[in-house]
């Protein structure tokens, strides 16, 4: 199926607009008749030109989290207790934005994450895994930032409570 260039985008965001779930790249690949990065480059294209697509672990979704709400907080621990870390935040509410550290050299490190689920931290970590990639708050000795959307504030303070519980709360 040969289709020019601004046609296949607009088919992919058409695409993107009806799904109910996130569409990989290497999905639309496969649709498309066209390589991988031919798809990323067409989303890079279509986010230039103002459509609002995320990527998350799953593939890429139209918009961003509808929460209202946003907050802050800094973390500390290990990689091996990431996912209990990702796994409260989700299961409290919250959507998990992304991951920022403050790096030495290069100052701020942002590292977009777009969790809201379970399946969403399960996806991640085995991303995780299989890359061999090294978590960003590895370049802190563990301290880093999630930005966190949710419906409501109280979200926030049964994430923050858990998190102090259970000891991720960086200076606390």
């Amino acid at each position: 199926m040969f289709m020019k260039a601004e046609e296949r985008r607009q088919a992919i965001l058409k695409m993107l607009q009806d799904s109910h779930s996130a569409v990989s790249a290497t999905s639309l690949s496969h649709r498309f008749e066209v390589s991988r990065q031919i798809i990323v480059g067409d989303i890079a294209l279509l986010r230039a030109q103002g459509a609002q697509i995320v990527a998350t672990p799953r593939g890429y979704i139209m918009g961003g989290p509808k929460q209202r709400c946003s907050d802050t907080v800094a973390c500390i621990h290990n990689s091996d207790r990431m996912e209990e870390e990702l796994q409260i935040m989700v299961d409290n509410g919250c959507y998990v934005e992304n991951v920022i550290v403050e790096h030495p050299v290069y100052g701020q490190l942002i590292g977009q994450l777009n969790l809201s689920d379970r399946s969403d931290v399960a996806e991640f970590l085995r991303l995780v895994s299989r890359t061999n990639a090294p978590p960003l708050s590895e370049l802190t000795g563990g301290i880093h930032l999630h930005h966190l959307r949710a419906d409501s504030p109280d979200a926030f303070e049964r994430v923050r409570k858990q998190l102090k519980d259970r000891g991720f709360l960086f200076g606390q």
